[in-house]
Parts: structure tokens; sequence; C-alpha cells
């Protein structure tokens, strides 16, 4: 610790706030003495740590269905937070949500003597049954598309929605339709309310959602393969990346141009949706910062501070190659 105050030209005390996390560090002085510890590939002595301060430094996360890009982009921000302030983490993954399997995944982690528990299952169900959950360590949940509150996190996925249907609107398309993500989702809901709002205030007719059985590329191609039967369809909001990847092969099999006779929008930037064909215009989500953000929130009850609300993380839209105006009356192309 001697040897990484030096490095960074501050106290060893200020190493000390930094390595546990302390609020009071400025970000640049706390950038220069993290930089400092990765330079010396400087490690805490946890154990010695724990003892001092009575705690396990171990962070517990339930997770539900890694698979989804969301959960798993957020568990990658929880360890490296983590990790930075000193702290293990511990993944207990479920396969129901069930009170049940719930009870057992923070038992099994309390067992473990966590200090606190993140719960990465932004669906109904499993919010519902935390509720009547009651833990002897701090619990910080991820609840997609839910409003601010004080022991979740989330981002404003409703006004991503709406960014991206204003977005089709703008170029001229008369009405969006949607591939909604499927039944029990948070994240199926924020976006199918997004949608609906931005539409309602444009004073246009939402036409009938397209539903779909999980979040996979085949349920869009599916969803695709119903969009190409029906009449007069110029623009789709496809509630995921791999949804809009799916839409798009059902409409290139059919001989529908995108964007040039459909604008296809997706949801959540996926490292690959720039290299789709083409190019896919979608709302960014910083899942990453969903992590961080829950880590911080948990550490700061875990130090008896007074719960702050945590407000929602913004979502932005990128503009690439899959949106265009809708083409002319009687065109083909």
């Amino acid at each position: 610790m001697v040897d990484v105050a030096k490095l960074a030209g501050v106290s060893q005390q200020t190493v000390s706030r930094v390595v546990n996390g302390a609020a009071n560090v400025a970000p640049e002085i706390r950038e220069r003495v993290q930089l400092a510890i990765e330079q010396l590939s400087y490690r805490r002595n946890t154990a010695a740590a724990a003892l001092a301060s009575n705690r396990t430094m171990n962070l517990g996360v339930v997770s539900y269905a890694l698979s989804v890009h969301g959960p798993s982009v957020a568990l990658f921000g929880i360890s490296e937070e983590a990790r930075l302030n000193g702290y293990s983490t511990r993944l207990v993954t479920i396969g129901s949500l069930d009170h049940a399997s719930i009870r057992a995944a923070l038992r099994e982690l309390t067992a473990d003597e966590v200090d606190g528990v993140i719960v990465l299952a932004p669906l109904r169900a499993a919010i519902e049954v935390l509720r009547g959950i009651e833990t002897d360590v701090p619990v910080i949940t991820f609840e997609q598309g839910s409003p601010v509150s004080t022991r979740s996190v989330s981002i404003d996925e409703v006004d991503g929605a709406r960014r991206a249907v204003r977005h089709l609107l703008d170029l001229g398309h008369e009405t969006v339709w949607h591939v909604q993500g499927p039944e029990g989702w948070m994240a199926s809901d924020a976006r199918t309310r997004g949608w609906m709002l931005e539409l309602s205030a444009a004073g246009r007719m939402a036409p009938p959602v397209v539903t779909t059985a999980d979040w996979s590329a085949e349920s869009g191609y599916r969803a695709g393969l119903q969009l190409v039967q029906k009449a007069g369809v110029t623009a789709v909001f496809a509630a995921n990346d791999p949804f809009a990847l799916g839409v798009m092969k059902a409409f290139d099999e059919h001989g529908i141009s995108v964007p040039g006779q459909v604008s296809v929008v997706g949801f959540d930037d996926v490292a690959e949706a720039r290299f789709f064909r083409p190019a896919l215009t979608t709302v960014v989500l910083d899942f990453e910062e969903i992590g961080r953000v829950a880590v911080e929130s948990i550490l700061s009850l875990m130090r008896g501070k007074e719960p702050e609300v945590i407000p929602l993380i913004d979502s932005t839209l990128v503009v690439r190659d899959s949106t265009a105006p809708p083409p002319a009356p009687g065109s083909t192309a």
C-alpha cells in the first residue's frame, strides 16, 4: 500500500479509502490510485481486511437466465466494480422463479457469509417473491423499466422505446409495428409501454403486437414471417436486437428490402448490431453501468448510510442503416 501511495502521489490513508470504497475521494484521485494498483499488481489482504472491518468482503449475486443479454452484461459490471472495491462475488443461478427456489438461493448465499446480495432476475414473478422474503443482509434488485427506488436499479427503457418509435415516425412512417418480448419479463412490459405511449402521443393507431416465446433470433424470425403476411407494414420496432436480426432475415427471404421497403429498429445495442446487414439502428442500454450502480448502492447500504433514491440510467438511440423514410406510394423498392 505504501508503494501504491508513492506511485500515485497520495497518502497511504487515501489508498486505504479507495480500496475500501469510501465515497469521499475525488474521481481523478480515485482513478490515479486504481491505475497505480493495476501497475503494481497490488492485492489487498482480504482476510485481514475482513477481520478488521467485521465483513466477509463477499457480495452475493442471484441470477436467472444468464443467456439473456441484459443480466449477463450486468453481471460483468457487478464483478468488475466489486473487484475494484476489494470484494469477491458469489454467484447462484436459479432455474425457476418460485418462492422455494429464490429462498434457497438467498439461504445458500447467506450460508457463504456474504455482506449483501444483488438479484439479477428482472421478471415480475421474481420481484413479487422477493418482496415477501426477509433477509439479514441488504438486497438490491435489477428491475427493468421500473420507477426510481431506493432498493432497485433500472434503465429508463420506456423512454428508450419512445425514442425508437419517435425516430420512425419522424422519418414519415404512419405507424410502427412491435415485436414484443416474452411474457413475464419486466423489459417486455417497459418496451411495449414506451411503444404505445409514443404512438398515442402522436395520435397514431397501434397495430396488434407480435408476440414471442423467448428472446432469441429464431423467435424474431418467426415474428418476421407473420409480419410479411400483413399489408402496409413499413416500420418495425423489435424488443431486442436478436429479434430485429430474425425479422430482417424473414423480410429478406420474401424479397422485402430493409430499409428500402421496411425500416427496423432494435433494442440493447449488442456488440454485433453494427455488423448486421444492414447495420442496425437500435437503442443503447448500458448494462455494465447497471452493475456498477448496483454495487455502489449496496456498498452504501452496507456502510449504514440512509437509503437514497437511485436515479434511472438514461438510454440513447444510435441511428445506423436499417431505417429510412417509407417508400413512396406505388414504389416496390
